[in-house]
Order: C-alpha cells, then structure tokens, then sequence
C-alpha cells in the first residue's frame, strides 16, 4: 500500500511534461498540508522530474537518461546563467541539442541556427525573432530586454527566450563547464550502474522464519539476505551465522541483524568500495529515497567494475585526477626491473605561487601506491591514514621521481613508503597505510 508521501510523488510524475506546479495546488489537489506538498516537491527535484527557477516557478521536466547527461534543458541553462525567463516558459522543459554564438552577419547566423538550437545574441531584436521562426530558443546577454511580439512569438512556439546579465563570452562559458561537467557526472560509475535490480534480488520479510532462510538458501545457495518490512523498508540482515542454532519456526525479525549498513543508487562505486572494506562487508542493500530496498551490491560487483574502470578510463570527460595521474609515467631502473614513476609539474599541478599544489602531491603519492601494490598482488587500496613530511616545495617544469617501498603486506592492510625526488633533492616523503581489496582470481 503506497504512502501518502508516495502517492504525491506518482501524482506528480503523471502530469504534462511543461506544465507548471505549485505547492498550494499540489496540497489542493491531493488533499495534503502544504508541508506535505512541499516536501514531496523537494524530493521530486531531487529524482529529476522537476525544475525549480527562479521568478519562474517549478516546472515539470522529463527525467534524463543518464546517457544523454550531456545535454542541458532550457530550463537548467536558466539556473547556469542566472536568467530571466521573458517568454516561451512552456518550452523550459525542452532539451538544447547545441548552442550558436550569435556573432556574425544576420544571414551567417541564421545559416547556423536551426531546431532544438539555443541562439546566444546581444540586442538583436530581428535575430530573436528569426530564430524562433528557425525552431530555436534565445538567450540574449547583457541583461537587454526584446519587443512584446517577440516574446508572443515565443509563447506560440512554445520556445523560451531568457535573458541574461552576463557577456556573450562569460553565458557561452558557462554552458560549456555545465556542459562539461555533466559529461563527467555521465562517465562516473555509481552503484545504480552495477547493483542487482530488485527483480532479480533474494531477500526476506521481517516476519520470515529460519525455515524460510533454509528454503532460500537451498534454492540460491548464498548465505545473507536482506530483511525488508510489508512496506518495503530494509529492517535489517540475517546470515547463516545469525540462523544457527534456531528452530525453524523461529521469526528472522529475533535473529536477524538490525545494524544493517545500506546505500544509495547515486553513490559512486569508489565510495562503495570504501565503505565495503572498512567495515568488511561481503554485501550491501540499495536503498532508494524512502529506504526502500531496491537492489543490492557485493563486493565482486565493486571489484569487477574497479577492474573495468581501470580497463577502459574515462573517455569524454576528464576530471583533474585523471590529467593529473595520466602524466605519470613508469620507468624501469636496476637489474630486478623495479620501476619508479615520473612526471613533469605542469600548469595544472601548480597553485597561485607556481608551485606543485599539497593536494597534487598527495594524489601523485597514492596513485604510485596503488600501481605498486595492484603489480604485487593484484589489490584496490582504500587510505586509512597518510603521514606527509613537505621537504621542497616543487617548481613549474620540475621533474619528479617517486619510488615505492612496501613495508608491511597483510591479507587486508599495507604499509607503503613513498620518497619523491627531483633533480637528486628530496621534495617529499610520505608514510601510508592503506586497506586491501583483493581482486577475484
């Protein structure tokens, strides 16, 4: 039986993608305080399915498929640039496919502008309208306004026009980094990427019986099972550690575990993996918004895509750790082959004063870790603790030399030293203790 709460939700999720929503008349509408209605709005917009702009409203939006992450709606280009809506606001839901600089003769411009395109121009007054006639939304910079027939123009194509304070460089910039860094939201793997669907997920219900784990057990032969209430809820854990020594009459809810660690679908697979070996679990139920379960992850489908992601990097996205990490580079040295890793400080590695930032150095460190110990014994590392001893700040142009020590190597911990040199001159040195996942062999 759906809740109150979740009734809202479908009853927002079943109205016209466009049409705008407004708290007073989701409360009027399914009879709800405005708390209610509010709250359910909120958690709405966290799932995607809604905008809320400013001097325009909420509006509802379709939810974007992860794989096209990369495109923006009108109405997020609104919140980008710090824009006012002028007309068109039933089109805010509308999905740009690219964007033209309107910077160039009436004729050239119009030859680059087309359907689904966002036209970027100054006062232009006939550049609106013709772009709206091409199939095209408007944002005109530098805070101008345009004429009243361009914006009914707007409103009968259902396309917006949005003005903004901004230049047409500083707009266009801005829309690029979204852009961008949606583009790296796309390409980074979260649990909802991996996690067992629900239709696929063995669990139990709290008013189970031992007997109902023995008869799951003998049909999956695995040994833990999520423990869910009639509404859904994850209520706990229940092992073949936890049934032992029970009658099979016995209720799950006596014997089960109540600590249960869960997890969200949008938490990335890096921070799953870390929360799995600090408290070593084997497998981690997928909660969604209201601790309903929704799936579940174990600790070789962390490892599995822990090994793809190192297979196949990042492609259309680069975050910083990526340029930064690429650039180390392993060398071999001596006649036992033992490699050390070296890169060239560039401008990307440098603070304010032209130097090797802390936080460049400590990810330099780690990275040469972590490729030592994955050629040693085929591990993931999770940083427990790191002692850092800054000798030399690093020069712009600096090349940097890291070598590796493996002090300690346990079946799930490590203590690794690492000593960075330049030019003969310790810069450097740095003590970790690091957490091991094992990779399957």
């Amino acid at each position: 039986m759906l809740t109150k709460h979740e009734k809202i939700i479908r009853y927002i999720d079943s109205l016209n993608i466009g049409q705008k929503i407004s708290v007073r008349g989701v409360a009027k509408a399914m009879d709800v305080s405005d708390g209610t209605a509010y709250r359910a709005i909120k958690e709405a917009e966290n799932k995607g399915i809604v905008s809320t702009i400013e001097r325009v409203g909420t509006i509802r939006i379709e939810k974007k498929d992860r794989k096209s992450f990369q495109e923006l709606t009108y109405a997020e280009v609104v919140n980008v640039v710090d824009g006012q809506v002028l007309g068109g606001k039933e089109g805010l839901h509308k999905t740009l496919n690219k964007f033209v600089i309107g910077a160039m003769q009436l004729d050239a411009m119009m030859s680059y502008t087309g359907a689904g395109n966002l036209l970027i121009v100054g006062n232009r007054i006939k550049a609106h309208r013709l772009a709206l006639e091409a199939g095209a939304a408007v944002l005109i910079t530098g805070g101008f306004n345009t004429e009243e027939s361009v914006k009914k123009l707007a409103d009968e194509y259902k396309l917006p026009i949005i003005s903004s304070n901004y230049d047409t460089f500083t707009v266009a910039d801005m829309i690029n980094r979204a852009i961008y860094d949606q583009m790296i939201k796309k390409d980074i793997v979260l649990v909802e990427d991996i996690k067992t669907a629900l239709e696929q997920t063995h669990f139990l219900y709290f008013d189970s019986t031992v007997q109902d784990w023995l008869d799951k057990n003998k049909e999956t032969e695995h040994s833990r099972y999520p423990v869910v209430d009639h509404h859904g809820k994850v209520a706990g854990m229940v092992t073949s550690s936890d049934v032992l020594r029970h009658a099979p009459a016995e209720p799950i809810e006596r014997v089960m575990s109540k600590q249960v660690y869960t997890i969200s679908k949008n938490t990335s697979v890096a921070s799953a993996a870390q929360m799995m070996i600090l408290n070593g679990i084997e497998m981690v139920p997928v909660v969604d918004e209201m601790q309903r379960l929704s799936g579940i992850i174990s600790r070789q489908d962390v490892l599995k895509a822990l090994q793809m992601l190192q297979r196949h990097p990042q492609t259309s996205g680069e975050t910083l750790d990526n340029m930064v990490t690429s650039q180390l580079q392993a060398v071999p040295v001596g006649r036992q082959q033992k490699k050390v890793y070296e890169c060239e400080v560039t401008p990307q590695m440098t603070n304010a004063l032209g130097t090797m930032s802390y936080g460049v150095f400590t990810t330099l460190v780690i990275e040469t870790a972590s490729r030592t110990l994955n050629e040693q014994r085929k591990s993931e590392l999770v940083v427990e603790s790191m002692n850092v001893l800054f000798v030399q700040l690093a020069q712009l142009g600096a090349l940097l030399e890291f070598k590796t020590n493996v002090m300690e190597m346990g079946r799930r911990t490590a203590k690794v030293d690492v000593e960075c040199m330049s030019n003969g001159t310790l810069v450097g040195r740095v003590l970790l203790f690091v957490q091991l996942l094992e990779h399957s062999r």
